[in-house]
């Protein structure tokens, strides 16, 4: 039997990431689009930069769209049929697994075995996806779950309808056969161990990142003016999509209660909310616009659709305070892209807000539900704005997507080294004394 040769960390060549219920091509900030999709777009770039081919598959939502679109140089989007291509709700995909895995295997079937080294799934619905591919293709199951239905169920909104059991299952099946789980903070690994039987020794912390060249501090007078807001505006910015989870509501609530301390505040309080209604939002999307008048907001609410990066980044840099009010965050990327433009942040004492914001020296954390609470925070942050500012951008500037890419490469390179490590050690198990090579149908590496 020949000398075994050692098996050293491979990168991975090519990586199929699958997304089964958004696109990284949508606009973050309306429907199922929001920061997982801004995740996927900015790893799978940075992979790319480091010689990574990417296919992301998500499922086709349109029968305008091509089935394969290049997002950017090395990073490709293949848009799978599965079901009808509009009005289906995320409740609805779990019937149409098994046609979008049937596409997805059936592009791999048309290349090499090996074509793809390692499957990284994002949420469970892809976890289901890419559990029966890694079984096909050999190669590990990355996942990340992004969020977690007794997590989410545990925090759930007045009026929020709590996540199904199938999606608990679900959740459980892929977390039981996941070669790497990816959690966004420590937070989060434990609540997947604690709650979900996780082994410690296969959940990873990967931070997500900001992109620190698009988000960064500049003029805020300028960003004012091109947005049509008064110099002498105290602005409240609330980003994401408008539903119950999110808690818009919490922020209007605070700042009826700040004009009720202070109505000299009034000619100069500005509320913008930028997103559109999402999820169970969608069932009363005008609620958010009804609450503001019936707390006698609505000249002070300012309602804008999901923006483009860049105009964002003028969103972010012309408020006094961001405002992050959730009842769950997995992480809050919103929360950083403000810190990364130099705006302080007012935050829900939750899950990864309390590691988006340092409390005290980027924004404020703030525990409970209770709007006085939040506009008191609110002061303080206005109170001390010049300090946490800088703070804010001190504390963004640990996080980029050059180091969340950098460890999810290991991530790979470990997974692929280890189940490499695995089947030649079940090949040399099968080894027939006497024999020159292992018995028929298995493979080692030598």
């Amino acid at each position: 039997m020949p000398a075994r040769r050692l098996l050293h960390p491979r990168t991975p060549r090519r990586v199929a990431t699958v997304s089964v219920h958004t696109s990284p091509l949508d606009q973050p900030g309306a429907g199922d689009a929001g920061g997982m999709n801004v995740y996927i777009v900015e790893v799978s770039r940075r992979l790319a930069a480091r010689g990574i081919a990417v296919d992301v598959f998500t499922r086709a939502t349109s029968s305008d769209l091509p089935p394969v679109v290049e997002m950017s140089p090395g990073v490709t989007v293949r848009h799978v049929s599965a079901g009808p291509f509009e009005g289906l709700g995320k409740e609805e995909l779990p019937a149409q697994l098994c046609a979008f895995t049937a596409g997805v295997l059936r592009e791999e079937a048309q290349h090499e075995p090996g074509h793809y080294d390692v499957v990284h799934s994002h949420y469970w619905l892809s976890g289901q996806v890419g559990w029966l591919a890694r079984d096909r293709w050999s190669v590990p199951l990355i996942h990340t779950a992004h969020t977690l239905a007794k997590v989410k169920n545990a925090a759930l909104a007045a009026g929020d309808r709590p996540e199904p059991r199938a999606r608990v299952i679900g959740e459980e099946q892929v977390v039981a056969e996941a070669d790497r789980l990816v959690a966004n903070t420590e937070e989060e690994a434990r609540q997947l161990v604690e709650h979900y039987g996780a082994d410690p020794r296969r959940t990873l912390v990967v931070p997500p990142g900001v992109d620190l060249d698009r988000f960064r501090p500049g003029d805020r007078a300028a960003a004012r003016r091109v947005l049509g807001v008064p110099a002498d505006a105290v602005v409240l910015t609330f980003v994401g999509r408008i539903q119950p989870l999110k808690a818009p509501d919490l922020l209007l609530e605070a700042a009826a209660r700040m004009l009720a301390d202070d109505p000299g505040l009034r000619d100069r309080l500005q509320v913008h909310v930028v997103g559109a209604p999402s999820g169970s939002g969608l069932e009363a999307p005008r609620r958010l616009e009804e609450l503001a008048a019936r707390l006698g907001l609505a000249d002070r609410v300012r309602f804008l659709p999901p923006q483009a990066p860049d105009r964002l980044a003028l969103h972010y840099r012309a408020a006094d305070v961001a405002v992050v009010p959730s009842h769950n965050e997995s992480f809050g990327l919103v929360a950083l892209e403000a810190q990364a433009c130099g705006t302080p942040v007012v935050a829900a004492a939750v899950g990864g807000l309390l590691t988006a914001v340092r409390d005290g020296v980027s924004g404020v954390l703030v525990d409970g539900r209770d709007p006085a609470a939040y506009a008191a925070a609110i002061r303080s942050v206005l109170a001390r704005r010049p300090l946490l500012a800088a703070g804010a951008r001190r504390h963004a500037s640990d996080f980029s997507w050059e180091r969340t890419a950098d460890a999810l490469v290991a991530a790979y390179a470990s997974a692929v080294t280890e189940m490499a490590a695995a089947a030649a050690a079940a090949a040399r198990r099968q080894w027939v004394p006497g024999t020159l090579w292992p018995v028929p149908g298995t493979q080692v590496a030598w």
